[in-house]
């Protein structure tokens, strides 16, 4: 994870910038900029969009709005992107599902590389297995003995098909050799709602929406997925090494433009990206909502959106994830 968090601050472009670029570039922004995100309001898009539009609106001089287009794992909002007007006035605020949805689906109305314009990766975060309390299971292998005891009854919760959530999930379920049965919700509020009222057993979840309710007790967490453990729950262990060796799921965020937008707008954005994330005061925010700052350039993250979709067709077969 450290070879993409600080791949690049500013760094040198790799565009070529012609002089009308130049020029387009310097009257951009001349009025609000959307930020589409795919998912509903209280998730960890949302909230990781939410912290850097306000220091971005500041950095160009205009308002960067956030819009919640949510559905379908992310999907309805990239293709609200990806069919954009290529100006600079939609940027999507994608996480790793984008990836993940590339392998999941038969089909999407969008190329999920060719038809966006990467512009830099904002912040990298694990997810939590959390449990409601009502579940007769504390830790990962107390879980996989409940539904192996009963196969097909206990249920896992996601912000929707597709999502980053659900895959984890699914790649859980396959590596653990058990039965759970998927329930998706639109957005993180109704899925957390769902756990602690005893509706649902399990949440695959970010971060950031689950943690304040974990260190309260409402919810208990059981695992976090990425490779090491997460700094903010330093006493609870990684899935693998709760006994699933190799299991390893950290969600990123990034900011890509409909493919098109001219290369010096791109740019621009980069740097006002980048300009955001080394500000003390933004920082903070990011790490107190319990994400990790990164940035890169935009081939960096052109790069790793393409590594990413390729990595998760693999896991998706290994794990026997049937496409939607």
């Amino acid at each position: 994870m450290k070879k993409i968090l600080f791949a690049g601050l500013l760094g040198a472009t790799l565009y070529s910038l012609a002089p009308a670029d130049q020029a387009q570039a310097q009257d951009w922004p001349n009025r609000p900029v959307r930020m589409v995100v795919g998912f509903g309001a209280g998730g960890g898009t949302d909230i990781i969009a939410r912290i850097i539009a306000q220091p971005l609106s500041e950095i160009l001089g205009q308002p960067v709005v956030v819009e919640n287009k949510p559905g379908a794992g992310g999907t309805i909002g990239a293709d609200t992107v990806a069919k954009a007007p290529k100006d600079g006035s939609s940027i999507f605020m994608m996480n790793n599902g984008h990836a993940v949805s590339a392998s999941l689906y038969k089909s999407l109305p969008y190329d999920s590389l060719k038809d966006f314009a990467p512009v830099s990766l904002v912040a990298t975060m694990p997810l939590i297995i959390t449990a409601g309390n009502n579940v007769a299971a504390g830790n990962i292998d107390a879980l996989i003995k409940l539904a192996r005891s009963q196969p097909g009854k206990v249920k896992f919760a996601s912000v929707g098909v597709g999502s980053t959530q659900h895959f984890a999930g699914e790649v859980f379920r396959s590596l653990a050799g058990i039965d759970m049965r998927h329930v998706p919700y639109r957005g993180t509020p109704a899925a957390i709602a769902a756990v602690r009222g005893g509706e649902i057993d399990l949440l695959v979840e970010v971060a950031a929406p689950v943690i304040g309710q974990i260190k309260g007790g409402e919810l208990k967490a059981l695992a976090v997925t990425s490779a090491q453990r997460f700094p903010g729950l330093p006493d609870v262990p990684t899935v693998a090494e709760s006994g699933l060796p190799g299991y390893d799921v950290t969600t990123w965020y990034g900011l890509a433009f409909p493919a098109g937008t001219p290369a010096a707008i791109v740019t621009k954005m980069n740097g006002a990206v980048a300009q955001a994330l080394a500000k003390d005061s933004v920082r903070k925010q990011v790490t107190d909502a319990s994400f990790l700052p990164a940035t890169s350039n935009p081939a960096d993250f052109t790069n790793h959106i393409g590594a990413e979709i390729k990595r998760w067709g693999q896991v998706m077969q290994e794990a026997g994830v049937a496409q939607q």
